[in-house]
């Protein structure tokens, strides 16, 4: 029997989590479904990562609420992938944020990949119907922009190429907790279908630099000492690392995509396959992983709902086989 495509067959209700991380900073995560972050200053509400729909991000506002009055008048998109940004309107915020690589990628994919999205993990967009269109930032910066909510500092860095070429990491300096988007995972596989895999640890090295007291990963639960958040970073690094340099290794020696995914699943499972969506990421990962390696692709190809099948359909027999 065929598996369904995708992520079709997820669809238990995950646990929410509201945790503090620090005054006015809170962690909004659900069992290893995409996080949201809330900074909280001295007039008014941040929050990172908005939730897929509209409907979704309500329940993060009613989290809000339970704990402030003020006004949200800031949303920070990490990177851009419909998951994360298209909640963004029922915030109603005046400024909405993204690096310049992030705001090219909407422009160059965000429709392509607002299809592709829905299609693939349909219950995580819950009430997409109440999606009004692309969500598009208003302020736009290179490498860094640093807000000041009252009194509160709050960075919001560019970092370098990694999950997307756009990754944008929050960054409190006074208190040392950082927002990292998907750039970290934590008992959560990483999404590489739009990554740059030979950019990616040195933008990790940048990031473990600032050495974060509180780590707020793109999946997975809040991180709330320092060894948890090097744990995380480095179990990013990890399957990183082994899964590129298998598909680099395969390709290298002429084997076929549908061999290198074969081999490279199969090493992976052992270490891996207990995290959260491995059966979902792993055939889009190893694709871009073997379009990146040997230069053929530099940059990642658009994903669409057409493109999504034809390469699920294409490594059904493999992914059978596992």
């Amino acid at each position: 029997m065929s598996k369904k495509f995708a992520s079709h067959a997820d669809t238990e209700e995950k646990q929410v989590s509201f945790t503090k991380l620090a005054e006015g900073l809170y962690a909004y995560t659900a069992e290893g479904d995409p996080n949201t972050g809330v900074v909280i200053g001295d007039d008014s509400v941040m929050v990172i990562d908005t939730q897929a729909t509209p409907i979704m991000a309500q329940d993060v506002i009613r989290r809000i609420r339970e704990v402030t009055d003020l006004p949200i008048k800031h949303v920070v998109m990490s990177h851009y992938h419909a998951v994360r940004v298209l909640g963004a309107s029922a915030y109603e915020a005046e400024n909405i944020y993204a690096s310049q690589n992030t705001y090219d990628l909407i422009v160059e994919r965000g429709q392509q990949d607002y299809e592709s999205e829905v299609g693939r993990f349909p219950r995580l967009f819950k009430g997409v119907d109440s999606v009004p269109g692309l969500t598009w930032p208003n302020i736009v910066f290179q490498k860094e922009l640093t807000v000041f909510m009252g009194k509160r500092e709050v960075r919001i860095i560019h970092l370098g190429r990694g999950h997307t070429k756009g990754d944008t990491v929050v960054w409190l300096p006074e208190e040392k907790v950082m927002f990292s988007g998907d750039l970290v995972e934590y008992g959560a596989t990483p999404y590489t279908g739009d990554a740059y895999h030979e950019d990616w640890p040195s933008t990790l090295d940048r990031l473990q630099a600032m050495a974060p007291q509180k780590l707020v990963p793109g999946r997975g639960e809040a991180l709330t000492t320092p060894e948890q958040c090097q744990e995380a970073i480095q179990g990013t690094r990890d399957f990183l690392a082994d899964m590129y340099d298998s598909v680099k290794a395969g390709k290298a020696a002429g084997k076929s995509l549908s061999e290198c995914y074969a081999e490279t699943y199969a090493k992976l499972k052992p270490k891996y396959g207990h995290w959260v969506i491995f059966d979902h990421c792993l055939p889009f990962d190893i694709t871009r992983c073997y379009d990146e390696a040997g230069g053929e692709y530099p940059d990642p190809r658009i994903w669409t709902a057409e493109r999504d099948t034809a390469m699920w359909h294409s490594l059904q027999e493999v992914v059978e086989n596992q």
